[in-house]
């Protein structure tokens, strides 16, 4: 049903859980600014010690041995291995941890997969334009080979950057993930270029300098919903969902997977509204230069990260000023016959993860895949004994094995997101996603399995054996 060497997992990211923000020299991220700052995360909560794993790492690995895991996806702090963001400055102590985390797994037959941007980028290099700046990519290709050299001799499957769209819209259009910035219709676009400018660099030193030793694989995690048209014999809805997916996923699949640029939709559309209203600046979605090395074919694998599913249709011109909705001109739809998850825009579709690994399949040349985040929200009322949330992974990962066996999708792992409850961004520890229970409001953080993270465990053991 799975294949044999099939990555089981979970996945945590280092702002989300380290902790010990000011510890042994790291630098300030642009997360520990904008949670610093009052009404911008629920509760005014912030990462500065979350699950203390910069201390308690030890117990982090006891959840990873106890739930049987074949691979853990972390990040790396940027902020942390390289305080001001460049490599003229290396904090030692930052690299130990890292080097003691790795080792560890590796000791105890885990496999890590590591993840060198989650969200937190260095203030300093905030100061200087942060990823709006086209300097960014040079920057974080000399991080990424700072990382390559130092852990690639015993890390194999790299991401680059998480979440590219989450980055670009929530930071920069919506202003609710940092750095807080609203711009709507213009800084989103150019963020994500030089993302995925970014990327290419970093996955092109690999390719030439480190791979032909290291042997390892670089991606870049997408998120997105499965969506679908709300009526199916409506041609505007069907046009609004292939707009809708052109927009979130395809905006950074096709220019790696596919055309080595952006899709078709998105260029016409949006030259059409700069135009409407009344635009003069740069094309607001850049371009991509010959001079610089090609977008097309820089991942070795798929990474996907699956939430949730939405019914689209037209918003019919509703949005009616420069920004990313009007040039989407989508609105999402909940059906109600799903439940929800705790968050609000959780509503939990199992098969809608199924029905997205064919689309994947399908559209950007049946690629190998890693399911690299998959969760399930509790808020409210403590539950250890989380029924749902189990009964949610038991259906997801048959949802996983039917687009293996049945459609032949080429799935090589999945992570669920998270292995403990953590700092949840904007929603701060309000959302609990963990298969462990962490005890904020205990110095020892402790940490405790719910029922969901026993029933997960039996998942990869019956699974995997």
């Amino acid at each position: 049903m799975f294949p044999r060497d099939f990555a089981w997992g979970a996945a945590t990211a280092a702002y989300q859980i380290e902790g010990g923000w000011q510890a042994d020299g790291r630098g300030a991220s642009i997360w520990d600014t904008f949670s610093h700052g009052t009404g911008r995360v629920f509760g005014d909560h912030s990462g500065d010690v979350a699950c203390n794993s910069y201390e308690l790492w030890e117990e982090d690995l006891k959840c990873i041995l106890q739930l049987g895991l074949t691979h853990y996806r972390l990040s790396v702090s940027w902020a942390r291995l390289l305080p001001d963001g460049t490599t003229q400055h290396v904090n030692h102590k930052g690299v130990q941890y890292y080097n003691k985390v790795i080792d560890d797994l590796l000791a105890a037959h885990v496999s890590p997969v590591v993840t060198l941007y989650h969200f937190d980028l260095p203030q300093a290099l905030q100061d200087q334009g942060g990823w709006k700046s086209s300097n960014i990519a040079s920057f974080f290709n000399s991080y990424a080979q700072f990382c390559f050299q130092t852990f690639g001799d015993r890390v194999k499957l790299w991401i680059t950057i998480n979440e590219p769209y989450v980055c670009a819209k929530l930071g920069h259009e919506d202003g609710i993930h940092a750095p807080g910035l609203k711009e709507p219709g213009v800084a989103a676009y150019l963020v994500g270029h030089n993302m995925l400018r970014a990327h290419a660099l970093a996955w092109h030193s690999y390719d030439k300098i480190f791979r032909p030793k290291q042997k390892g694989l670089v991606s870049l995690a997408l998120n997105s919903d499965w969506l679908e048209a709300l009526d199916p014999d409506c041609a505007e809805d069907i046009a609004a969902t292939q707009r809708h997916f052109a927009f979130t996923l395809g905006w950074f699949a096709s220019p790696v997977f596919v055309t080595g640029d952006y899709p078709e939709v998105m260029r016409t559309v949006i030259e059409a509204n700069s135009q409407k209203y009344g635009y003069t600046g740069e094309s607001r979605l850049p371009f991509f230069s010959k001079d610089e090395p090609a977008i097309l074919g820089t991942a070795d694998f798929f990474a996907l990260n699956y939430y949730t599913s939405r019914k689209v249709t037209s918003a019919s011109g509703l949005f009616d000023k420069l920004s990313m909705k009007s040039d989407q001109d989508v609105q999402d739809v909940l059906d109600p016959s799903w439940p929800i998850s705790g968050v609000s825009w959780l509503a939990v579709v199992p098969d809608g993860l199924r029905k997205l690994l064919n689309y994947i399949k399908k559209n950007f040349g049946d690629p190998a895949i890693h399911i690299t985040e998959n969760g399930f929200a509790q808020v409210g009322q403590l539950q250890m004994e989380d029924v749902q949330r189990a009964e949610f992974y038991k259906q997801t990962i048959s949802e996983v094995a039917k687009a293996i066996t049945e459609d032949g999708v080429n799935v090589r792992g999945y992570f669920a997101w998270s292995l403990m409850d953590n700092f949840e961004w904007a929603d701060g520890y309000s959302a609990r996603f963990g298969l462990f229970h962490v005890d904020f409001s205990d110095e020892k953080r402790t940490r405790t399995i719910y029922h969901s993270g026993k029933e997960y465990a039996k998942l990869i053991k019956k699974y995997s054996s």
